[in-house]
């Protein structure tokens, strides 16, 4: 089976694991700060928190963006069920706003309907690598004082308007997952240039541990106290896995580079093929390609996944409307919330992409593809 992802796996990632086995650090040492070093030159220097999964990471920025029981969290439906469990689950009420239908990502003008006083965050989401239209949603966030978040799991190294993501929200968050564009196995971060959200972010990261005397609230217990003024949780990322993330990232320019000459090479296959819709990008954003989402018209979709797949190609499909998962139906949302969203997810599919993707691989997903909807 030719999976639709997977990691890449070179000598220097295996050497770099086994240089810190061999080392004094297994948890959080100097493979952790190096790491989070290396990953803020991909935010434009806007510093970062290394955590254990992309859903920590989401947990990791609400919590730093104080959203609470009773608050408000606006995002899309269009994204794997974290980007609102995470809100959920602090006790906020999350309102699903549509996509554009082209991009998939969260429309201005929908999350603009549903923000009110309550809301303390607008959370967009990077939908497949093509970073949402951060301005606008800024300008959103300005009547309720809102946090701007942004989901950026599929889009590590993209920019919107020659700025990085990482530097364009109040808080960005990164999934290293093996799919992924980069791996450190299961990671994440969160990057914000705020002070105080990043401290917020790294003291929850680490049970709230307050460490600093001029912080503590009884510093003269001797040099080994610390204190939890605010419950956190355990999402360290440990040295070892942040010791593959660097590796990682030091050719994470030539992941993104294979990637976006197989997405060309996509485009230009596929672009006269009857019945079937290519990704779009924006003029102003230099997208970092997770996935490939075509639209398989005529509601030929379901199909067409099961006929790729008896042929050994592993195609996926991203993402079930949120708001239809079974837990957010039981909390009373119902379907036909987002018409776009739902539209977008009933003709998308997901075809292989990853780093380490042949030209003849990629030729036989398109002669494959192609022959089916002939």
């Amino acid at each position: 089976m030719l999976p639709y992802g997977r990691q890449s796996i070179a000598d220097s990632d295996v050497e770099a694991v086994i240089e810190v086995l061999r080392g004094d650090w297994l948890t959080t040492g100097p493979a952790v700060g190096a790491f989070e070093a290396e990953l803020a030159r991909w935010t434009g220097g806007v510093p970062c928190v290394s955590v254990t999964s992309g859903t920590a990471a989401l947990h990791v920025a609400y919590v730093a963006a104080g959203v609470r029981a009773g608050d408000e969290v606006v995002t899309s439906p269009l994204t794997f069920v974290a980007t609102a469990a995470t809100a959920a689950m602090l006790g906020a009420r999350v309102l699903f706003a549509d996509v554009q239908p082209d991009t998939g990502n969260l429309d201005p003008g929908a999350a603009a309907a549903l923000v009110t006083a309550r809301t303390r965050a607008v959370t967009a989401v990077d939908y497949a690598g093509h970073p949402a239209d951060y301005d606008e949603l800024r300008a959103v966030c300005a009547p309720a004082g809102a946090r701007l978040v942004g989901d950026a799991a599929h889009s590590i190294g993209a920019a919107y308007k020659d700025r990085p993501v990482g530097a364009v929200a109040d808080l960005t968050t990164f999934s290293f997952f093996p799919t992924k564009t980069m791996t450190t196995g299961e990671g994440g971060a969160v990057a914000a240039a705020d002070p105080e959200l990043l401290a917020r972010a790294a003291r929850f990261r680490n049970h709230g541990l307050v460490r600093d005397p001029a912080a503590q609230r009884d510093p003269g217990e001797g040099g080994w106290h610390q204190e939890v003024h605010e419950f956190g949780l355990n999402y360290r990322l440990p040295d070892v896995l942040c010791a593959l993330g660097l590796s990682q990232l030091r050719r994470l320019e030539r992941f993104r580079a294979r990637r976006a000459e197989l997405v060309a090479r996509y485009n230009a296959l596929l672009r006269d093929v009857p019945g079937l819709g290519l990704p779009a990008q924006r003029a102003y954003v230099t997208p970092s390609w997770h996935l490939y989402p075509v639209r398989i018209r005529d509601g030929r979709r379901r199909e067409v996944y099961e006929r790729m797949r008896a042929a050994g190609i592993g195609v996926q499909v991203n993402y079930l409307p949120v708001y239809r998962h079974p837990v957010f139906e039981d909390l009373g949302y119902r379907r036909g919330l987002c018409p776009r969203a739902e539209a977008y997810y009933a003709e998308q599919l997901s075809l292989p992409l990853f780093a380490a993707l042949s030209d003849a691989q990629q030729d036989r997903v398109v002669k494959t593809l192609t022959g089916i909807l002939a």
